[in-house]
């Protein structure tokens, strides 16, 4: 039961960890990887949310889910 629990909880933060990873490497906010040219400005105008797209953190999103289930399960048990 705290084992599943404790795993549960470990999986959970590994799965934030690998969602926050995966959003802080994908790449400069601003140069020559962006859609606009900087304008004086550090991050560019037309910067959308693709680091919350599905493609980049299912993997992340999984392991909180599995982490979740894990959780719920220890505490019913």
């Amino acid at each position: 039961m705290v084992l599943m629990m404790g795993l549960g909880a470990l999986l959970i933060l590994g799965g934030l960890l690998y969602t926050a990873r995966a959003t802080i490497w994908r790449g400069p906010l601003s140069g020559r990887d962006s859609s606009q040219p900087v304008r004086g400005t550090l991050e560019p105008p037309r910067r959308g949310v693709g680091f919350l797209g599905w493609e980049a953190n299912w993997p992340g999103v999984l392991l909180m889910a599995l982490g979740a289930v894990l959780m719920a399960a220890g505490a019913t048990l």
